[in-house]
């Protein structure tokens, strides 16, 4: 089902828009001043309303995080939910964010301020990751994450599939040595497509189940909304985990 249009979308990530990134040029050439230190990067692929990446850089803080979601409106979610988990504030009762001391930022107000503290570990960008993942430079990240994509399951439509061997190929060159390639989904035949796949590619794989809620790896696995509400209607979740050879 596709997501209503949010009023007021581009205004409240506006507002929010120093927790976002705009573009991948120049990024990784400023990542220890936009971050506020030099800790490895992971990024994740189609970040939906944010779940994963709020439980993923509490539960592993010692990264930095890029969260790349491809739909505006959905991005606009992911960021004041992660500006809501960091105790940066809530959306005001008439329009706009209204910080904890009850100062009032109106929609249209320049972006808000935080200290680099404030705003953790995380950043958002909206964009295609066909298109953006040309622009990261070679060994630049530590893990990609690919939670819940579109199976694109109509004929023909293979080489949209992020787990495609082509964006395997640019995954390996962006990861280091070493780096990993997380991957869930509910659809077994995506992920039976993309088992195949990583046989092709650069990538090793290190783990895999058909049956994650019911396996080892639950204990740390991060639970989205999707996740929960799928899981709930009887679906098996699956899971793989590839380490970069190059």
């Amino acid at each position: 089902m596709r997501m209503r249009k949010k009023s007021h979308g581009n205004e409240r990530r506006a507002l929010l828009s120093n927790l976002t990134v705009s573009t991948t040029e120049g990024f990784f050439e400023k990542v220890e001043e936009i971050y506020g230190n030099n800790k490895p990067l992971r990024i994740e692929i189609g970040c939906g309303k944010g779940d994963f990446i709020r439980g993923k850089s509490v539960q592993e803080p010692d990264y930095n995080y890029l969260a790349i979601e491809k739909i505006d409106d959905v991005c606009v979610l992911a960021v004041e939910n992660y500006a809501k988990s960091r105790g940066l504030g809530d959306l005001a009762k008439n329009g706009g964010w209204e910080r904890p001391n009850g100062e009032i930022y109106p929609l249209g107000s320049e972006p808000i301020e935080f200290t680099k503290e404030e705003m953790g570990n995380v950043r958002f960008m909206v964009g295609d990751a066909k298109m953006l993942l040309p622009n990261i430079p070679d060994n630049a990240v530590d893990a990609i994450y690919v939670n819940f994509c579109d199976p694109w399951s109509k004929k023909g439509h293979t080489k949209r599939r992020l787990t495609y061997i082509e964006f395997l190929k640019m995954y390996s060159r962006i990861l280091v040595p070493g780096g990993t390639f997380n991957f869930k989904t509910d659809n077994r035949p995506l992920f039976d497509f993309s088992l195949e796949e990583v046989e092709k590619s650069p990538f090793t794989l290190e783990y895999h189940t058909f049956d994650l809620h019911n396996s080892e790896m639950d204990a740390t696995n991060i639970r989205t909304e999707y996740e929960r509400n799928f899981s709930a209607k009887g679906f098996s979740i699956n899971m793989l985990i590839a380490k970069n050879n190059k």
